[in-house]
């Protein structure tokens, strides 16, 4: 059986993991590696489906994803506040 010591350890050392998970969520790091990520693929699909103009059209979702990670806390507080 764990110790008591042990067992406050892996506690404190999970809450440090969630409250990192957490933080990336929200992180400027995240929201602009899945930007650039979206913006590459779909530049590549509306090439490849030959779009007239790929390399603008590839902002559409980009834009929708950067709006979207702005709104949500405004949202959450909101949700929250009801629940």
């Amino acid at each position: 059986m764990e110790s008591i010591e042990e067992r406050i350890k892996n506690i404190e050392e999970r809450n440090k993991r969630v409250e990192l998970d957490k933080a990336w969520e929200g992180s400027f790091a995240r929201i602009a590696t899945v930007s650039i990520i979206t913006y590459v693929v779909a530049v590549c699909v509306l090439y490849f489906i030959k779009a007239s103009n790929p390399i603008l059209g590839a902002f559409v979702p980009v834009v929708g994803f950067i709006l979207s990670t702005q709104s949500l806390p405004f949202i959450k507080k909101l949700w929250i506040k009801n629940k």
